[in-house]
C-alpha cells in the first residue's frame, strides 16, 4: 500500500457487511474519516517473508538505538522500533517526561542504519497499544487489537455510569482510565434523559416529592415526600401521575436540564481556565491590537487611561502636580503653604 515516501505492507481488516458496520462509527471514532491511502497490489509470498524478517529485526534495532540514547545522555525511553517494508524509513517510538533535544541522536541513527530516521513521542496509552498485552477482562488490549483511535476518557464517564471511583478498579495497564468505559457511556446519557434528574423536586399526585435515585435498567424511581415517606415507582406510572396533574418529564425536563448545564459532558482540559487567567473579550483584543499598532507607527506609547495622568493630578496650567504621601508631606499642616 501507498505510504509516506514509499510502500509498506498492510492487512485487510474486514470486508462486505462487516466493513460497513465498522465504518458506521463507534465511541472511539471508528469510521469517522475516509482512508487517505490506497492499496497498490496484492502482496506476494516474498513480500510477506520480507515483512516477517523486518519484524524480527525491530527488537535488535531498538536495542542498538538505546545504546546511542545512553551515549547522548538523553532522558527518554525507546518503546518500539518499526522498519518500513521498503527499508526507506525507520521509525522509533519513545516516551519522555520532558521535552528532549534529539537532533544529535537522529544524526547518529541515520549514520548507523543508513536510512531516513523518524522519532515519534507517544503517551503511556499509545505505549501500551504498541507493546500489547492482556487486560483484566482476560482479552487482548482493545487499543492493540481493534481500536483505530484512542480518545481521551475522563472521570465524568465513570461518574455517569455510577462506577467505583477507585483508580485501581477503573484504570488499565497503562495507568490511565480504561478505554472500555466509553463503550456504554452514550447509552447511559441517552437513558437518563427519560428520567427526572436526581435531587429534583417534582409535583405528583401526592404533592411535591424529591427524586432520590433512579434505576435506568429496571426503569424505577425512588421518591421522597415532604413528610419523609419514601416510595418506589415505575417510570410509566410516574409519567401517568405527572400527566394527570399537567406536568411531564420527557422530553421537556431533559432538554431544560441540558440547556442549564445539568447534563454531564466531556470537557477537554485545554478548554478549561480559572478566574486567575480570564480570557479577554473580543472588543478588548481589538483595542489592544489598535494601541500596539499606533505605538509602533508613531514611536510613542498610546495615551490610554492606565498610562495617562488623571485629571485630578493636573493643575490649571496643564502641568502634572506632584502628590505627597498620604495627601501631604509629613510635619506640615494642611493650611501651610509651601515655601518658595
Amino acid at each position: 500500500m501507498d505510504v509516506d515516501r514509499g510502500e509498506d505492507l498492510g492487512f485487510v481488516h474486514s470486508l462486505g457487511e462487516l466493513a460497513q458496520a465498522r465504518n458506521g462509527g463507534c465511541s472511539h471514532g471508528c469510521g469517522t474519516s475516509a482512508p487517505t491511502r490506497k492499496a497498490l497490489r496484492l502482496a506476494t509470498p516474498k513480500d510477506q517473508a520480507t515483512a516477517t524478517e523486518l519484524a524480527r529485526q525491530n527488537e535488535d534495532v531498538r536495542r542498538k538505538a538505546m545504546e546511542r540514547v545512553r551515549a547522548n545522555g538523553l532522558a527518554m525511553k525507546l518503546t518500539d522500533a518499526e522498519w518500513q517494508w521498503d527499508r526507506k524509513k525507520l521509525t522509533f517510538y519513545f516516551t519522555a517526561e520532558k521535552r528532549v533535544d534529539f537532533r544529535n541522536l537522529v544524526r547518529d541513527l541515520a549514520s548507523l542504519f543508513r536510512t531516513r530516521i523518524e522519532l515519534k513521542q507517544i503517551g503511556v496509552r499509545d505505549e501500551a497499544k504498541r507493546l500489547d498485552g492482556i487486560g483484566r477482562c482476560g482479552r487482548q488490549y482493545c487499543s492493540a487489537s481493534w481500536l483505530p483511535e484512542l480518545r481521551p476518557v475522563n472521570l465524568g464517564v465513570a461518574k455517569d455510569q455510577r462506577l467505583s471511583l477507585n483508580p485501581a478498579q477503573i484504570s488499565g495497564a497503562c495507568g490511565r482510565l480504561m478505554c472500555c468505559l466509553r463503550y456504554e457511556h452514550d447509552f447511559y446519557v441517552q437513558s437518563r434523559k427519560r428520567f427526572p434528574k436526581e435531587g429534583k423536586i417534582i409535583v405528583t399526585a401526592r404533592g411535591e416529592e424529591k427524586v432520590l435515585s433512579i434505576d435506568i435498567f429496571r426503569e424505577r424511581i425512588t421518591l421522597k415526600s415532604s413528610e419523609g415517606e419514601s416510595r418506589m415507582i415505575s417510570l410509566n406510572d410516574l409519567n401517568s401521575e405527572l400527566a394527570s396533574v399537567g406536568a411531564g418529564i420527557t422530553p421537556a425536563d431533559s432538554a431544560a436540564d441540558e440547556e442549564n448545564g445539568d447534563v454531564s459532558f466531556e470537557i477537554s482540559p485545554e478548554l478549561l481556565y480559572t478566574t486567575e487567567h480570564e480570557l479577554p473579550l473580543s472588543s478588548e483584543l481589538i483595542v489592544m491590537e489598535a494601541r500596539e499598532e499606533e505605538a509602533t507607527t508613531t514611536g510613542k506609547e498610546s495615551d490610554t487611561p492606565a498610562d495617562s495622568t488623571r485629571a485630578g493630578d493636573r493643575d490649571d496650567s496643564g502641568a502634572r502636580r506632584r502628590r505627597g504621601r498620604r495627601g501631604g508631606r509629613r510635619g506640615r499642616g494642611g493650611d501651610q503653604s509651601e515655601p518658595k
